[in-house]
């Protein structure tokens, strides 16, 4: 197969905007590849919580986007080159590569083809499997922006990672470990506590325990330096008031209830757009900390459906879909 003899492919597709029940398996036409462009065979995409946002219509209200349907969803994912634009030189047919492509033009990866801009497109690092790569991109970014550009996280200081189970979280649980931070993670469930503290955080307690702020008050009796939240809510507002006065606090714009954080915090909400230096460094990162991704769901493209409604279910780590393993 090539970009020349192969002109349709399937794809989990919108006709409208709505519910998990909107998206269904179509055949539609692979878009053109233009001089700058690299055209991937998909392996896996990654399922993210905004992807729902999405779906419902929420970035194209508020960013007044031109939407044609159908309209297909996925902001990241791997696979393999099978054709590039005449400007495209640092990739070429037969790379494995991965890629985030949010709000992507030319449509996104919940599909068996996706095209993206050269600039997004990166081979895969050794140590690092097809289906991590895939899903590791919008989590990366997101988490990396907020501990090293927002928060300026500095070695021996303590943090808290507010959702240290989900996504963003235990990504951003084995950065802040990596940076030298001391990390405590709240994390929902015994499940992800546990993963929590496997994958960087020396300490960790479920917030849904009353007594979880205890906890972290025993951990950082002065307060906290830092705080990263990738979730909001009665839990959250309680561990905001763990911040010591002076400190810092960051969360990805979007999160909803916003958190509210209590006076004399530094508050920054920040957005995880992907642009070449953030992907340059998150894949500098992954292969000098050696970062893992744990997926705790697998789906198959036509299953993009059931992927979208686990999003509103209990779930540590990461979801994909398997498109052409």
């Amino acid at each position: 197969m090539n970009q020349m003899s192969v002109k349709r492919m399937k794809a989990a597709a919108l006709q409208r905007f709505g519910g998990p029940e909107e998206l269904k398996l179509q055949e539609v036409n692979i878009p053109h590849v233009g001089p700058n462009d690299v055209l991937i065979r998909l392996a896996y995409a990654g399922v993210g919580v905004w992807d729902a946002f999405e779906r419902q219509g929420g970035y194209a209200k508020m960013l007044g986007l031109n939407v044609q349907f159908p309209y297909i969803l996925g902001s990241e994912g791997s696979g393999t080159v099978c054709g590039a634009g005449d400007n495209v030189t640092h990739v070429k047919a037969g790379d494995l590569v991965y890629a985030p492509a949010f709000l992507n033009s030319k449509g996104g990866f919940y599909a068996e083809y996706a095209v993206v801009d050269a600039q997004y497109v990166t081979r895969i690092p050794d140590g690092l499997t097809m289906e991590e790569a895939a899903v590791i991109s919008g989590i990366g970014i997101t988490a990396l922006r907020g501990l090293e550009d927002v928060l300026k996280l500095r070695p021996s200081e303590s943090i808290l990672i507010f959702g240290a189970g989900g996504g963003i979280g235990h990504i951003a649980a084995q950065l802040a470990k990596s940076m030298g931070a001391r990390v405590f993670g709240v994390a929902s469930g015994d499940d992800g506590v546990a993963m929590a503290k496997k994958l960087g955080c020396d300490e960790a307690v479920d917030g849904r325990d009353e007594g979880f702020a205890s906890a972290a008050m025993q951990f950082a009796p002065n307060g906290f330096d830092a705080a990263l939240f990738t979730a909001g809510g009665e839990a959250a507002n309680i561990a905001a008031g763990c911040i010591r006065a002076g400190g810092r606090a960051a969360f990805p714009n979007g999160i909803h209830p916003e958190v509210l954080i209590p006076p004399g915090v530094e508050a920054s909400g920040y957005n995880g757009d992907p642009d070449s230096d953030i992907i340059r460094r998150l894949h500098s990162r992954i292969i000098r900390n050696r970062l893992s991704v744990f997926i705790s769901h697998t789906f198959s493209l036509e299953e993009a459906r059931i992927a979208h409604e686990t999003l509103n279910q209990h779930y540590i780590g990461k979801i994909c879909l398997t498109i052409n393993p």
